[in-house]
């Protein structure tokens, strides 16, 4: 808990979300009439969504899945979580990868980029409208308020800014569709439809439309044309085009930029598109361009005035102060009346003061909004590796960075008069240096105000932000500089993969024809802003108005070869994508997930602390245990075998204990609602568990006691009006044991139960459980997982049992799992020190002592309390959609994800020895390169720790992602340099990163 700005309050919970509340102070009127007190009234501003603390994991298959993905080799599947506690449990949805709802599809093959304009708008609509719906977009819609969901719904949505044309652009023409209620074709309008087009988009507050052609410019409103600019034929075509209303850029393929303005026509009552031809002589030559409108106001020349225009805002913060002291006093002369009486010496003076000092009580103070009036620019990137930005019209250079293709952790302004020979000494570099295919400046955030750069250097993306900085010593540069925003995205395509199709050629040198623009913005797609990154493995970038940059990828349809935002009536606020097979996709982006987030995730509140959670694949449900707290008046005795309850009779101030009452329950993945009639066994016991065959060992509270419940998920008919009620619970099977059932699982058709330190083996026939075997353990077994023939027991202080080998030391564990690579086979355990140790066994091994004891392989800490694992095969498809070459070996191989109580997730991986030694040394050269924060050493940190002294070493082999992939975060330099010392090449690191990434991209 602390205080943010005075009347705000932050609450930070590990249990449920984090909130931010807004207090005021109300007056409240004592039993005389005076108003003495004063009493904290909140309202909840925002908060933090929290998935912690993550008991129990499964997975499932996600209830709304378009057809279209329904083919898929790779299992399409989400996770559904336990968290929170008490009145804060609820069920956590998480999805790591976008799944789009597909509206309709359409085979066009030979499409090359696609773009959708604004019609003519209505002459009723303000242009103040337009603003609103921009502002509206760049907000967040969190999900589960439902203000806000009713005013995002489809009765209304407001269709003033829907697109009335689709233009699709092929090799050698133009295909212009009309977007209403039907799609359809134009024959005649004034849209170049004999070649290619290069761009199209909205200018003149989205009144105008503007198509670039490779040899010619077109001005229309709607499908008239206003304006035409022809070119010659015989010189550099058109390949690039950039616009910031109301300037559009157009470059040649030989580097030559065109400015062009709307401007108010002379001879007319509208406008027209002015060309200015841009000197670039004596300068290197430029390969990509790009225009940006500001709205933040960090773009600018000059510094904050240092004069304070507050007299204002002094005159208001003056005025509270005053009041302040005439509480204050007022406060005295009540304090005085409360203790020497005469409450009846000045009963309406008080009254009255604290009457006119209650509206300045509160504390809460409204920040100033600044108009910010836009400003555009220019941004070019040239072939010597510099980065210049030009002021717009004037086109004078106002920043300049050089060597931009390194990478560079800060992007600071290097501008100065550069000779001749300096210059030509620069295109030696530049000659060097990896070459810009892309480069996009975009403002994210809350009305775009917080500016990004973003960048396709080769096969890596750039993403810097702009912060201000006043301490350049020019007048006429931007007091600006860029930061390095550190991300984990591996953009580039396997190596030896499959031949790229037509559409999917990249730009190798610009001479063949336009450019297939990769970075796609867009405004209000489901209420979100942002922009999309095309190519083989596609993402989405959201940044709402809290300012976290989420990055989410969207590989369920392999490669997407252009994209376009897409409002219509048909499809509100939703997009277009063309895949590699060219089909063109309608769709939406679900919205019951919340994208402002780590992961895309829905939060299912239940106001009760769930247990345990399973999915049954059949009937395609979930089964919660959950326990509401119940206070306890009743003490229990036993007569004879039977149990009965005493009532206990307290007075008021007695304050009775809480006890836990379990109940299991289905819910639908459709609604995520409690289906009907189905809340069973209502349990008064303090333990539950659940397992995915719906299996339920209880303990009882009164003596050492348990019951095997076996539970069937079954399918009758619906009530009229309830579709949910069509699944229902029977139970099949419930018997007390002679001891509490701490562990259940399933093995080669048996029933595998812990009951104490006994392990019994039950074969379910006639309804009735037999005994087939048993075994005694250690001390107490609380988890019991199996593959095939084998069974891992997992004991709270004496480690893992494998039926019947062991590990003999002590360790206190929390969870167990198998781990499978190929042939080969391991247990993975997490211990209560949050370490992960993985064991084999290893008969022919002298640590086995001849096959009796279990060998430990490997250790690692991981730094939570780990309570849950789960496996899954690894993906034999690449993100761009081709089956990966090494499929039938990777498909043998599982990666072991697991849930912390914390509210984190985590994977382990198999890998090659050869990819596990080079990225070791690549791991012991990052600890001694990069700095870390306060010294902290990553190494020391992931060590195994114990308690107590223990008698073997650490064996480690187990190696730190979160420090390999900070790899990508250098520069050029520092890649090839750390390439250098361990013998490799930085292609070579990144492609073995890119696989462990793509094998785990579950989800």
């Amino acid at each position: 808990m602390c205080m943010l700005s005075p009347g705000y309050l932050f609450l930070g919970s590990r249990l449920g979300n984090s909130l931010l509340l807004k207090y005021t102070e109300k007056a409240l009127e004592g039993d005389t009439g005076i108003l003495d007190t004063a009493d904290k009234v909140g309202e909840v501003c925002d908060s933090i969504m929290n998935i912690g603390p993550c008991g129990r994991v499964t997975m499932g298959e996600p209830a709304f899945l378009s057809e279209e993905f329904a083919d898929n080799p790779d299992p399409d599947i989400e996770l559904v979580t336990t968290c929170g506690y008490g009145k804060n449990g609820a069920l956590a949805v998480l999805q790591r990868s976008i799944r789009p709802q597909v509206v309709t599809t359409f085979d066009l093959p030979g499409c090359l980029d696609m773009w959708t304009v604004i019609g003519i708008p209505p002459e009723s609509k303000p242009q103040e409208e337009g603003e609103k719906a921009e502002s509206a977009g760049s907000e967040e819609k969190p999900e589960g308020e439902k203000e806000e969901t009713k005013e995002e719904g489809p009765p209304d949505v407001d269709l003033t800014n829907s697109h009335g044309f689709l233009i699709l652009s092929r090799e050698d023409s133009t295909m212009v569709l009309q977007t209403g209620k039907e799609i359809m074709e134009l024959d005649h309008s004034g849209f170049s439809t004999q070649g290619p087009t290069v761009y199209a988009g909205n200018i003149g507050n989205n009144k105008y439309i503007i198509q670039v052609s490779p040899y010619g410019i077109r001005l229309l409103q709607g499908v008239k044309q206003l304006q035409h600019l022809p070119f010659d034929s015989k010189g550099p075509a058109f390949v690039l085009a950039s616009v910031a209303d109301p300037y559009a850029l157009v470059m040649s393929e030989d580097g030559q930029i065109l400015l062009l303005t709307l401007v108010n026509d002379p001879y007319g009552s509208g406008h027209r598109l002015s060309a200015k031809k841009i000197d670039m002589a004596g300068k290197s030559q430029a390969i990509t361009v790009c225009a940006y409108r500001d709205t933040s106001g960090l773009f600018t020349v000059s510094s904050p005035s240092t004069t304070t225009p507050a007299p204002e805002v002094e005159k208001d913060a003056a005025e509270p102060a005053a009041e302040d002291a005439v509480a204050m006093e007022t406060g005295v002369d009540d304090e005085d009346e409360m203790l020497y009486g005469e409450p009846s010496a000045k009963p309406s003076g008080p009254a009255v003061v604290r009457e006119e000092v209650k509206p300045s009580t509160s504390t809460v103070q409204e920040p100033v909004v600044k108009e910010v009036e836009p400003t555009h620019w220019c941004v070019i990137c040239r072939e010597n590796g510099s980065l210049e930005i030009y002021n717009l019209p004037d086109f004078s250079l106002v920043y300049l960075v050089k060597n931009f293709p390194t990478g560079m952790k800060l992007l600071v302004d290097s501008f100065q008069s550069t000779s001749s020979a300096s210059t030509s000494q620069s295109d030696k570099q530049g000659d060097q240096l990896a070459s810009v295919k892309e480069i996009l400046m975009v403002g994210l955030g809350h009305k775009g105000s917080r500016p990004h750069l973003l960048a396709r250097v080769d096969e890596d993306l750039l993403i810097y932000e702009a912060f201000p900085y006043h301490l350049s010593p020019s007048y006429t540069m931007l007091k600006i500089r860029f930061k390095k925003v550190q991300h984990n995205l591996i953009l580039r395509e396997r190596k030896g993969g499959k031949t790229k199709k037509a559409g999917d050629q990249e730009e190798s040198d610009g001479q063949t024809g336009s450019r297939i623009q990769h970075f796609r913005t867009f405004t209000d797609i489901s209420g979100y802003s942002g922009l999309f990154i095309c190519g083989s493995s596609p993402h989405w970038l959201f940044m709402t108005s809290r300012g976290a940059l989420r990055i989410h990828p969207m590989s369920i349809d392999g490669a997407v070869t252009c994209f376009s935002p897409f409002h219509n009536v048909n499809c509100p606020k939703g997009f277009l994508y063309f895949n590699r097979g060219g089909e063109l996709r309608i769709s939406v982006l679900p919205t019951h997930l919340s994208y402002d987030a780590p992961w895309p995730v829905r939060k299912v509140p239940l106001r009760c602390t769930p247990h345990f959670v399973a999915y049954h694949m059949e009937c395609k449900v979930y089964a919660v245990a959950a326990s509401t707290f119940e206070m306890c008046n009743r003490i229990p005795r036993m007569a004879g075998d039977e149990k009965e309850y005493d009532a206990v009779e307290k007075d008021d101030r007695y304050i009775y204990p809480m006890l836990d009452k379990f109940n299991i329950q289905l819910m639908s993945p459709v609604s995520w609602e409690i289906i009907p009639n189905t809340r069973g066994m209502q349990l008064e016991e303090n333990y539950a568990e659940c397992t995915c065959s719906f299996l339920v060992g209880i303990n009882f509270v009164l003596f050492v006691a348990g019951q095997i419940v076996i539970l069937d998920v079954i399918e009758v008919v619906p009530e009229p009006g309830q579709p949910l009620t069509k699944n229902k619970i029977k139970e099949l099977y419930g018997k007390e044991q002679k001891g509490p059932v701490s562990a259940l699982c399933g093995c080669n058709g048996y029933l595998l139960s812990a009951i104490g330190q006994k392990i019994f083996l039950w074969e379910f026939r006639n309804n009735d459980l037999i005994g087939v075997a048993f075994i005694d353990t250690q001390v107490y077994i609380h988890t019991a997982i199996s593959i095939k023939n084998y069974v891992i027991l997992a004991d709270v202080f004496k480690s893992i049992s494998l039926l019947r080998y062991q590990d003999m030391r002590p360790l206190e564990t929390y969870c167990v799992e198998f781990f499978v690579d190929n042939a080969q086979i391991g247990f993975l355990v997490s211990d209560a020190q949050k370490n992960f140790l993985l064991y084999s066994y290893q008969p022919e091994a002298r640590e086995s002592y001849g096959g009796q004891r279990l060998v430990r392989r490997a250790d690692f800490n991981v730094g939570s309390h780990v309570n849950t694992f789960f496996r899954v095969r690894c993906k034999i498809m690449d993100p761009s959609g081709e089956r990966r070459r090494d499929a039938d070996t990777v498909a043998k191989r599982h990666v072991t994800m697991f849930a912390t109580l914390d509210g984190g997730l985590g994977a382990l991986l198999p890998m090659a020895e050869k990819t596990y030694r080079r990225l070791l040394m690549l791991q012991n050269t990052l600890m001694t390169h990069m700095p870390f924060p306060a010294g902290l050493n990553p190494k020391a940190f992931r060590m195994l720790k114990h308690n107590h002294r223990s008698l073997i070493n650490a064996c480690r082999n187990i190696l730190d992602g979160e420090l390999l992939w900070k790899f990508l975060h250098l520069s050029v330099v520092e890649r090839s340099e750390l390439a250098r010392k361990i013998g490799t090449s930085p292609e070579t690191i990144t492609e073995d990163l890119m696989d462990i990434d793509r094998l785990s991209a579950h989800f």
